[in-house]
């Protein structure tokens, strides 16, 4: 250090410090400290070392100079040579010869390693992070080297230094970490959402579908045509729970794409009050034609979880009213209610989730307290806002949503597809593991004259896929033994499968899920429970098979 003024000194700490503020990686900051300290005291080595809180052991984490006996996770227990020395102090110390320092001690091991590198001369300063020691910094030197009082003072500085720079590394690790587990939390989370999906949405296509065959066959008498009918309005209910569930979870993780498009809001909201039941309740719209460029079923599940909400808060015999007009620039939907307001402590928080008002025992619609906030956020997705206002219990409730507008389109779309009047026959495979809904969606097809083959698990779906050749296979994805999309990726490598159509029929429905489907080689992809007018859809469009065996 003799060579070095305090300028000089001044401007290597420096560097020093830029040097160690490079990196938040833990392993190369301690390795620039120990190559750092070396050389801004021109020793022969130097070493650094971790605290270990539970025994008080120093664990070597950063060497330089030494030879391969000094090597990273050489453990020095409590008390040991030179660097306890300093831990006690609370402050840099040195010693002119270690092996022969009073002060110091050495087990026979550690003695015999600084022997064979005679490395006799060392000084050693505490790592001091908020009032605790985490480490220590040792440098070494061959016998006849005298640290002194201006190297002690650079020692400490760099120490500071280093214990800074280490804390903040520490620190990023450890945030890393918390990183890393909250992001499998999250996948672990969207792991368990698509499989309650998929489990929630199997037994549903089978409700679904035998309220379809009973609807179709006719079941005599008031009182069935009644239970039927509620039989398809907790389907449809039980359908919209389990999407506000999985959709309130992607939207927060940003997993929902919009794909937008020209949409007439009023349009929007005829057709979707139209399909709402309220037998109790008297619903009006008043819905001028106004355009907004919008993910149409987006928008849907906006105005649905609106008016759905409204209904629910609304004793019978109430009133819902849903409008819609232009005003400026911005579209504005609007839905009131006369039912039982919203409580002034409740009014700011309403859009948050699982935030409900209270309900009595004789609530005929259950929640989860998602809806609102699902508005809300699909709402700002598109560029809009929502608000609420209420006067209090009893008195109703005004949701009120902007969006911009937007030019209708040169050639309005024709209206929504409607489900075709008859479909020729078709050869149909289904392969589906669940029984119940195997067995109804048969008989369903059946009824529509389809001629409909079955199979309960990929392999025996594969081998009958390429035995009768079908003009559409209606394939599950989470088969046993052979998953799903194997099945597809299997029947697309034959010539036979080249010209059939393949339907993944699933209860999975996230973005990833279809992007997996058609990469598998399926050419539509349904999620459970399927309305009858879109499966029919679907086999209106396949061509039918010249050949029959």
């Amino acid at each position: 250090m003799a060579q070095h003024d305090e300028r000089d000194a001044a401007e290597a700490l420096a560097q020093v410090s830029a040097a160690l503020a490079e990196s938040l990686d833990p392993a190369i900051v301690v390795s620039r400290v120990a190559a750092s300290v070396r050389e801004l005291l021109e020793c022969q080595g130097a070493t650094v070392y971790r605290v270990e809180e539970a025994t008080g052991t120093l664990v070597l984490e950063g060497v330089a100079g030494l030879g391969q006996d000094w090597s990273v996770g050489l453990r020095l227990p409590k008390g040991m040579g030179i660097t306890a020395l300093g831990l006690r102090a609370g402050r840099p110390v040195a010693s002119d010869d270690v092996l022969s320092d009073a002060a110091i001690f050495l087990d026979a091991a550690i003695r015999g390693r600084l022997e064979a590198l005679n490395h006799r001369a060392m000084m050693s300063a505490p790592l001091l992070s908020r009032g605790r020691i985490i480490g220590a910094i040792t440098v070494a030197d061959t016998l006849g080297r005298r640290f002194t009082e201006r190297e002690l003072r650079y020692m400490k500085m760099f120490a500071d230094m280093a214990a800074i720079a280490l804390t903040n590394a520490q620190q990023y690790r450890a945030e890393e970490r918390l990183r890393a587990d909250a992001e499998a939390a999250n996948r672990a989370k969207d792991d368990f959402l698509a499989m309650l999906g998929h489990e929630l949405r199997n037994p549903l296509a089978a409700i679904a579908n035998a309220a379809h065959i009973l609807d179709r066959v006719g079941a005599a008498g008031e009182t069935a045509a009644r239970a039927s009918a509620v039989i398809h309005r907790q389907v449809r209910h039980l359908s919209g729970l389990v999407d506000d569930l999985l959709d309130a979870a992607r939207v927060s993780t940003g997993k929902i794409i919009l794909r937008t498009e020209p949409v007439d809001v009023g349009a929007a909201v005829r057709r979707v009050v139209g399909n709402l039941v309220a037998p109790r309740h008297a619903v009006r719209v008043d819905a001028a034609s106004a355009w907004v460029s919008a993910d149409e079923t987006r928008l849907d599940q906006i105005i649905e979880n609106l008016v759905s909400n409204a209904l629910k808060y609304t004793p019978a015999g109430g009133e819902v009213r849903a409008g819609v007009r232009a005003d400026g620039s911005e579209v504005v939907l609007e839905v009131a209610d006369t039912g039982d307001g919203i409580p002034a402590a409740l009014l700011p928080h309403v859009f948050e989730p699982f935030v409900q008002g209270e309900r009595t025992a004789d609530r005929t619609h259950g929640g989860l307290g998602l809806g609102l906030a699902l508005v809300k956020r699909l709402v700002e997705m598109h560029g809009g806002s929502v608000t609420a206002a209420s006067g209090g219990g009893g008195r109703g409730s005004t949701f009120t949503v902007r969006l911009p507008g937007a030019a209708a389109p040169a050639t309005p779309p024709g209206p929504a597809g409607t489900r075709p009047a008859t479909v020729a026959p078709r050869r149909i495979l289904i392969v589906e593991d669940n029984a119940d809904a195997r067995e109804v969606l048969l008989t369903s097809l059946k009824l529509d004259g389809h001629e409909v083959h079955e199979a309960a698990d990929g392999r025996a779906g594969l081998e009958a896929a390429l035995r009768l050749t079908p003009d559409v296979a209606l394939i599950d994805v989470g088969l046993p033994g052979l998953d799903g999309y194997e099945v597809a990726r299997q029947i697309r490598a034959t010539d036979a499968g080249s010209s059939m159509v393949l339907v993944a029929l699933t209860g999975y429905g996230q973005a990833e899920d279809r992007r997996r489907a058609v990469a598998a080689g399926f050419d539509v992809h349904l999620v459970k429970p399927v309305a009858p007018e879109r499966l029919a859809e679907v086999l209106s469009s396949v061509p039918s098979a010249t050949r029959r065996s």
